[in-house]
């Protein structure tokens, strides 16, 4: 069935969910009948053209605002939860948005929401909390607030620490007041696949013992907040520049029991990761909009490096990091690019040498690695690179392979496992070549990190490229 404009008509206003779109300046142009319905709008022509703080929907527009510019600078939002005055009353939302683009450039945003009102009503009685009067009085902008407003106000229902909206405004009067900071965004890796291997009651019990040990851990220096979904804020007020910042990262990664630990489900065992951006005022920022931008910005740049790990801002080395451009980037575009590269070129060497450059861009490595059926590992781009790898089908039960550590590969491949350390490798991810089923050799992709998280992105990638160097093999 073609899609058409009036089946798309119909597909949106037909959606339960209230759907939107606005401009690049954050203006509506245009939302779906259940938007209508929600607000009791005849037509959409009473808000075509303003924005939300023009029609006054929230009591606080600031986390809206940072919301929808952040959307517009390339982040998609998932689940951001929110309040918003519905003819009078203040109602519970969860908002979801991403960018909209012409080409690759961004002009303008959609996004859906829905009311979770009377599940949160419901949810109230059972509300975690992690942070106590007491543990909160120790700062000046809650001691203000903690007499005027009840606690259940100041936290997130679910994990019993700060909520979006105040853990934003602590960091506002913490800028006010002129007083240094380090802050963090903490993202929690394949989330995702734990509510869909175990279920979302999993998904919840991680976030909540994640969120606990991280507010136990950061006990003497500063508060956590929950941002929306998976993503977490860390306010850090003794940690805030140079090497004692970076050992306390470290020692968050390595100490905290809250990233890179097994947790324990009803229905299993997850490995939780995490990764973090970090920057500091008013060392790298002197307002609140530059400093949530450059976490964004180290977030995007962890994840880029293979998740698992902490990014801090550097101002030589990452003033120009173009997180839109990273937003933008696709699997199938670089299947795309692959494809076109490989067309050019005939025989295998000669693919392999082509592609590496692409390649160890895309997936953040310094070379490519190909083992062929004498059981020699060598590099692509260095002639000079020969390693034994013999025993390298020991580890090879399916046609890709990758490992966060080498446990594996030090069982199952020790003469492979040795070549990796010998020469400072500490994780790989590896393709099967064959034609039918005979192997025509392996293709490699190592790193120098310890517990580098290989998505399944770069997974499809490396087996898509193995597949077309198997039809250039003799």
């Amino acid at each position: 069935m073609e899609m058409t404009l009036e089946l798309f008509d119909s597909i949106i206003n037909t959606s339960q969910d209230c759907v939107f779109w606005k401009d690049k300046k954050r203006r509506f142009l245009g939302v779906n009948q259940a938007f209508l319905d929600y607000y009791g709008f005849e037509s959409a022509d009473v808000l075509i053209g303003k924005t939300d703080e023009d029609m006054g929907w929230h009591s606080d527009p600031e986390p809206f605002r940072q919301d929808e510019l952040r959307v517009l600078s390339g982040r998609s939002t998932y689940k951001v939860q929110g309040k918003c005055i519905i003819r009078g009353e203040e109602r519970d939302i969860i908002a979801s948005k991403r960018p909209l683009y012409n080409g690759n450039k961004i002009i303008g945003l959609v996004g859906s929401f829905v009311d979770i009102t009377d599940v949160l009503r419901h949810r109230a009685e059972n509300a975690r909390v992690v942070y106590t009067f007491e543990r909160l009085r120790k700062y000046a902008f809650f001691d203000k607030l903690i007499d005027d407003i009840c606690l259940d106000e100041i936290l997130d229902p679910l994990t019993g620490i700060l909520s979006r909206s105040y853990a934003m405004k602590f960091v506002q009067s913490l800028i006010d007041e002129g007083r240094p900071f380090s802050f963090a965004m903490i993202d929690l890796d394949n989330f995702k696949s734990i509510n869909d291997t175990f279920g979302h009651s999993a998904g919840d019990e991680v976030l909540i013992t994640v969120a606990e040990r991280l507010a136990d851990f950061t006990a003497e220096c500063g508060l956590i907040g929950r941002f929306g979904g998976d993503e977490l804020l860390l306010v850090d007020l003794q940690h805030t520049e140079g090497e004692e910042r970076k050992a306390f990262l470290e020692r968050l990664y390595s100490e905290s029991g809250a990233v890179r630990v097994d947790m324990d489900l009803k229905k299993g065992t997850s490995y939780i990761t995490a990764t973090t951006g970090v920057a500091s005022f008013p060392g790298d920022a002197g307002n609140f909009d530059d400093l949530f931008s450059l976490i964004d910005k180290m977030l995007y740049h962890g994840k880029a490096k293979g998740r698992n790990c902490f990014s801090v801002y550097d101002p030589e080395r990452h003033k120009n990091i173009d997180i839109t451009r990273q937003a933008n980037y696709g699997i199938y575009p670089t299947m795309s690019k692959l494809r076109e590269v490989l067309e050019e070129k005939e025989s295998l060497k000669e693919k392999l040498k082509a592609v590496t450059p692409f390649f160890t861009k895309t997936l953040k490595v310094n070379d490519l690695y190909f083992v062929g059926e004498d059981g020699k590992m060598r590099a692509v781009n260095d002639d000079s690179f020969v390693a034994e790898a013999g025993d390298i089908e020991g580890i090879m039960d399916e046609d890709i392979f990758s490992e966060s550590t080498l446990s594996r590969v030090e069982e199952n491949s020790p003469s492979f496992y040795s070549a990796l350390k010998e020469n400072g490798f500490e994780s790989a991810l590896i393709a099967r070549i064959r034609k039918q089923k005979k192997t025509i050799g392996y293709l490699v992709c190592a790193v120098k990190r310890s517990l580098r998280i290989w998505q399944d992105a770069e997974c499809a990638v490396m087996y898509y490229l193995s597949d077309i160097l198997a039809d250039a093999a003799e």
